[in-house]
């Protein structure tokens, strides 16, 4: 499999999407907006960092289950000359905090792992870990395409479609997978105001008073503060 082939597969409806979750901000520099909060995240309350840690420090997935993990993420997104494996951009780590943050996706998930070995036993007298490059192909490619798997692999590819969705979500918005897509994002900061050609081509031009109070590249990144009435203060 290669990330387009996913990638259209997500796109075109085939699979559910909906599990984006916003990565690190950063500002026209580069610099992580949570560099500017040091010990806080942009955004986050005291409970919702103390929340995040809490999952960080534990584990979900057993050492056996945990490198099944990574070898389905990297069969589904593996290294190429564009791009690093889902597993180099951190996509395993996503899946694990995933798993405790929505556990709703827990009995899906090492469900799906179990179904896995189980065929593998059932095809090849060995689990998934104990399979060959080739054998884990083979099965792979029988629960991977949803609209022409037999029905007898249903329990299969719904477990597939879930950790797909969990990869591509985790690989394209992680550092690498946005640097892939050469998604620029949103630029907080960067409004120059309309193009001086465009301005000139219409006949008309900012008069003073606005370049002074609007477009002041002086006071980019500076945060916003708000006092406890919600009141701009600074």
């Amino acid at each position: 499999m290669d990330r387009r082939e996913n990638l259209k597969l997500l796109l075109t409806g085939t699979l559910a999407t909906g599990f984006l979750i916003s990565t690190g901000c950063k500002d026209s520099t580069g610099k992580e907006v949570e560099e500017m909060l040091p010990g806080l995240g942009y955004g986050r309350t005291p409970e919702e960092i103390a929340h995040d840690l809490r999952l960080k420090g534990e584990s979900f997935f057993s050492d056996k289950e945990r490198k099944m993990v990574e070898i389905l993420c990297d069969i589904i997104i593996p290294e190429d000359e564009e791009s690093v494996s889902a597993t180099e951009a951190g996509v395993p780590d996503f899946i694990e905090f995933m798993m405790k943050d929505y556990p709703k996706f827990q009995v899906p998930m090492r469900g799906g792992l179990m179904w896995l070995n189980s065929e593998c036993n059932k095809r090849f007298e060995s689990d998934f870990l104990s399979c060959t490059d080739e054998n884990r192909i083979n099965v792979i490619e029988d629960i991977a395409y949803p609209d022409t798997a037999k029905a007898e692999m249903k329990p299969g590819v719904t477990f597939f479609n879930l950790i797909r969705n969990l990869t591509a979500t985790g690989y394209f918005t992680s550092e690498e997978g946005i640097e892939y897509l050469r998604y620029a994002g949103n630029r907080p900061n960067e409004w120059d105001g309309v193009p001086d050609e465009v301005l000139r081509k219409h006949g008309l031009s900012y008069d003073q008073r606005t370049l002074d109070i609007s477009i002041k590249s002086s006071e980019r990144n500076t945060i916003a503060v708000w006092d406890d009435q919600g009141n701009l203060v600074g």
